[in-house]
């Protein structure tokens, strides 16, 4: 993209780094060698506080907003009527829906206990929620709906007993949202926690306000004033979110897990902040060729996500024999190529590092091949 104010519908290849550089951020968080000796920066934060693992999911919701308002943007100006878009964005929520469900179920397919929120299904929820705000309302609409997401979780949250342990309260097993998901879920919650989800009921609420501020972040984007400019507002805006976030922590603590007000407040300024670097650099700039391995993660990250998801359950669920008994196919190839090299820490990375650098092999066959996961 250029400086002319008159090229603002041009692709954004910095929205297809951004979006790879997080795609590539996730496979390497989730893919530890050991996670009992990984860095703490590669762990989501155990409760209360973040890491730079926890800014991976937040920035997916977020560039799912800058895209609804580009694509549906342009394809609204371009004639297409408000009820067929929205009829073709429920087919694709279905879809991705459909799909987070399938890699919760694989390799067991155990129906009893098949988990039916996560990652994917909370991208549906969000995407068709937020896409359904911004084609029928506008800006002011949007930002109402942000401040009315944020107002109801709160009220939720802090004022709503827990039976056996009252309102208010913020720890693991006493805050509204466990209740809820405990209540709704039961055994279809995520299996390490057996009894809450963090892609939960309760906690999806402040997750759309994520999407929205996406939205918004289009709307920067799409306006017809020169990328310095854009840039300008965007840093603007992550800055203030940033400070809104730091302050709402006065009454709830940043949380991953709870998607707590302060949480989506802060990860939004950090997105608003990181891509408008992106923006500078690669399409201000032109900076396209350092970012290519980015940009192909980026255009193809349902696939990848899809397919790094399943080589981990793959390697977790194979057994084969080793010395002290029958091991995971990941345990021995951690053990015997990867444990030898390093300090326990660094031989963790290094899986984590030979992980992505698979799982980007695949990427760029699908991109030569010109495969794209479309829904």
């Amino acid at each position: 993209m250029t400086e002319n104010a008159g090229q603002t519908t041009s692709r954004l290849v910095s929205l297809d780094a951004f979006r790879g550089a997080t795609i590539a951020l996730m496979v390497l968080v989730n893919n530890a060698g050991s996670g009992r000796d990984s860095y703490a920066q590669l762990e989501h934060a155990a409760w209360h506080g973040w890491t730079i693992t926890d800014t991976v999911f937040p920035s997916f919701l977020w560039i799912v907003g800058v895209a609804i308002t580009l694509s549906l943007g342009k394809r609204l100006a371009g004639g297409t009527s408000k009820s067929r878009l929205m009829a073709q964005v429920a087919r694709r929520a279905a879809v991705l829906f459909v799909f987070g469900l399938a890699v919760y179920a694989y390799p067991n397919f155990d129906l009893g206990t098949q988990r039916i929120l996560g990652v994917l299904q909370r991208i549906a929820i969000c995407y068709l929620i937020a896409a359904a705000i911004y084609l029928f309302t506008g800006v002011r609409g949007q930002i109402l709906w942000i401040v009315g997401l944020f107002a109801a979780y709160w009220m939720m949250m802090t004022l709503i007993p827990v039976p056996g342990y009252g309102p208010g309260r913020l720890d693991v097993e006493g805050n509204f949202a466990h209740y809820v998901d405990r209540l709704v879920l039961g055994a279809h919650n995520y299996a390490n926690t057996r009894t809450w989800d963090p892609e939960g009921v309760v906690s999806t609420l402040p997750a759309i306000a994520t999407a929205l501020f996406g939205v918004l972040a289009g709307q920067i984007l799409r306006l017809r004033r020169g990328l310095a400019e854009r840039t300008t507002w965007l840093f603007v805006a992550g800055s203030l979110l940033l400070a809104a976030g730091l302050i709402c922590t006065a009454w709830l603590p940043i949380n991953k897990k709870l998607w707590t007000d302060s949480f989506a407040l802060f990860m939004a300024g950090l997105d608003f902040t990181v891509f408008a670097i992106f923006a500078w650099f690669i399409d201000g700039l032109g900076w396209h060729k350092p970012a290519r391995p980015m940009v192909i993660f980026g255009m193809n990250a349902i696939a990848l996500y899809m397919i790094s998801e399943g080589l981990a359950e793959l390697l977790g669920a194979v057994r084969v024999n080793a010395a002290g008994g029958a091991i995971s196919l990941k345990a021995y190839i951690y053990r015997a190529w990867f444990a030898p090299l390093a300090s326990p820490p660094n031989a963790s990375l290094l899986y984590s590092l030979a992980f992505v650098a698979v799982v980007y092999a695949a990427a760029y066959g699908l991109y030569r091949r010109g495969w794209f996961l479309r829904v």
